[in-house]
């Protein structure tokens, strides 16, 4: 199995994208891995690390770099030796099945979808990041940022690429999928809920019906489909509520005797809960309905967040040929 890292993508890179990389490596035993970007620096983040496994990496030298704040089409079409364009030309090429990167997001979907392509049948690819819930379990949730508006069948597919995935990658035989909505009722919601209702409840997976938000965490369906825009909006107010418990709760555990006491006793249990609220457990989010296997990872991401994304992400879904499921589901729907 080769699988392609942007060396170069990201707030830490390239010294923790290579430090996952290898530790990546020394975890799955049949995988390869190109680094992609400024051979001098790689190697030289490659020196550092004792014992790495030379005969399975091989630095691709790219020489431009697209920034966190870069347009994001522009960037893919200008910087053609980017590290990102090229780890993205090599999947598009059949040198590698996969690319993992935590660059610039706006250019990682736009070179997803200009240098790789969509997936026969798929309009609309969608990025589907894996949350924690309350109960130890995780549910997917997309689209979260991929295309802001949708159709209807464009959420129908997301059901249909949200089921496959937690299939092979989470093993549940039946994952139950839901529509996110305001209300549980059918007819709730606006126009394209409602349209997008039957779609979903006719295409041959275990639709559930509309969940609402507040029921997101308790573990509700194991699949929720939602345009883009509203996805983003979750994602980020999980995001903030879950950063916002966790300071609060840090400065109320200092502010005395009493309470510093108190925390020594619960501080195991909110290291567990932390753990598993952790993005860097899960490592990135796939890009789902291109053509090849595409992981975004956070652009804060460590090192343990690129091992996970190689590891959880990259690698797995390769090997369950997921592309392929999604492809034959599509066809049979067309």
């Amino acid at each position: 199995m080769k699988i392609a890292v942007d060396a170069m993508g990201g707030d830490l890179a390239p010294q923790e994208i290579v430090k996952g990389a290898v530790d990546a490596l020394r975890v799955i035993d049949d995988l390869e891995i190109f680094l992609v970007g400024q051979e001098d620096k790689v190697l030289q983040e490659l020196k550092k690390l004792p014992d790495y496994p030379v005969k399975r990496i091989t630095i691709i030298d790219a020489r431009e770099v697209i920034a966190a704040d870069e347009q994001a089409g522009m960037a893919i079409k200008r910087k053609k030796d980017s590290s990102l364009s090229v780890a993205m030309r090599m999947v598009k090429e059949k040198q590698a099945e996969a690319v993992v990167s935590a660059g610039n997001t706006g250019a990682f979907m736009a070179g997803a979808l200009l240098l790789i392509g969509r997936l026969k049948g798929i309009n609309r690819p969608a990025l589907a990041p894996l949350i924690p819930t309350i109960n130890r379990e995780r549910f997917m949730l997309l689209d979260v940022g991929a295309n802001a508006e949708a159709r209807p069948e464009h959420l129908m597919h997301y059901g249909i690429m949200g089921n496959i995935y937690v299939q092979k990658l989470l093993d549940k035989k039946e994952p139950r999928v839901g529509l996110l909505n305001i209300g549980t009722e059918e007819g709730k919601g606006n126009q394209l809920t409602r349209e997008a209702f039957p779609l979903l409840k006719a295409c041959g997976i275990n639709f559930i019906g509309n969940v609402e938000a507040r029921n997101l965490l308790e573990g509700v369906a194991d699949v929720v489909v939602c345009d883009g825009f509203t996805g983003n909006i979750v994602l980020k107010l999980m995001e903030g509520v879950v950063g916002g418990i966790f300071s609060s709760l840090k400065k109320e555990m200092v502010k005395n005797v009493r309470s510093k006491l108190g925390a020594v006793m619960l501080m195991p249990g909110l290291k567990d809960i932390k753990k598993r609220l952790d993005y860097m457990e899960y490592g990135g989010a796939p890009l789902l309905g291109v053509k090849g296997i595409c992981i975004k990872s956070h652009g804060s991401s460590n090192a343990k967040a690129i091992k996970n994304a190689v590891v959880n992400q990259a690698y797995p879904l390769s090997r369950a040929a997921v592309n392929d499921i999604i492809r034959t589901e599509i066809d049979r729907m067309s």
